[in-house]
């Protein structure tokens, strides 16, 4: 079977700088997102990758245009309605008008955050899909190490978990692209795919900026921005093309209703 390479983006208000004490208006949040979102997919189409991005409802309301386009070719799914803050409607409304700006079906959602989410309410919303669980540790944040690191279907619906290493649980999402020794990363993801057969990568628009001016935003999270991290992504597009075939979450997601997923909490490949 053919190796699955998802790559994700969380397209959202840049409401990081607020976290750190900066004052800046929505209209700037999601003007810095545009300003990153842009040359990565630009990177990516060049790449002939297509990937899923999960988007705010609030994102999409202000860059509706935009969205409609990059819908064309890559998969929309919902980040929620607002990236800050979170109510159990956001699922449905924030679906609701993604699909009025793109004229197409949304059928997966990731919570800002990578926060837990309740079936019930998600398959009440009309997803198929949730990609919030990232099966890991991370000090202050979450302690996900008893929970399955690959796809399993839970209450009628397919959660999809972030992809991390075996054994160690090593994380591969963006903080790990942006500090670990590069060809060290490459090396992750490639042992990943051989032994899982997919990779489940996420990034953020605002990455994708220059993040110099925002001196109060911690290192880790500063560096490796703007062109140092979109040559960054490319080099990873060139290693990962013949390590499988790019597709979207919703792609993925087809592969495992296709084989059949019967038992609940059964864990997949």
């Amino acid at each position: 079977m053919t190796r699955q390479i998802v790559f994700t983006i969380d397209v959202e208000e840049f409401d990081t700088a607020i976290d750190h004490g900066y004052e800046l208006s929505l209209s700037e949040q999601i003007a810095v997102s545009t300003a990153g979102l842009l040359p990565l997919v630009e990177r990516m189409n060049a790449s002939g990758v297509r990937g899923t991005l999960f988007t705010t409802a609030t994102y999409a309301l202000n860059e509706s245009m935009l969205i409609r386009e990059l819908a064309s070719q890559h998969e929309i799914a919902s980040h929620g309605f607002y990236h800050g803050k979170y109510e159990p409607s956001d699922l449905l409304t924030s679906r609701q008008a993604l699909e009025s700006i793109i004229g197409k079906p949304v059928v997966g959602f990731r919570k800002a955050q990578m926060g837990a989410v309740a079936d019930a309410d998600l398959k009440d919303a009309g997803y198929r899909y949730n990609s919030s669980l990232h099966p890991t540790w991370l000090p202050g944040r979450y302690n996900h190490l008893r929970e399955p690191r690959l796809a399993f279907m839970r209450g009628g619906l397919l959660h999809i978990p972030a992809t991390v290493t075996a054994g160690l649980r090593i994380p591969l999402f963006w903080l790990s692209l942006k500090n670990f020794p590069f060809s060290f990363y490459k090396q992750l993801c490639r042992q990943t795919i051989q032994r899982d057969g997919q990779l489940n990568l996420y990034v953020h628009p605002w990455e994708f900026t220059d993040l110099r001016m925002y001196d109060r935003i911690p290192a880790y999270i500063r560096r490796y921005s703007h062109e140092r991290l979109l040559d960054r992504v490319e080099d990873l597009f060139r290693f990962l093309g013949p390590q499988g075939e790019f597709c979207t979450m919703n792609d993925l997601a087809n592969r495992y209703f296709q084989v059949g997923v019967a038992e609940e909490s059964q864990h997949l490949l």
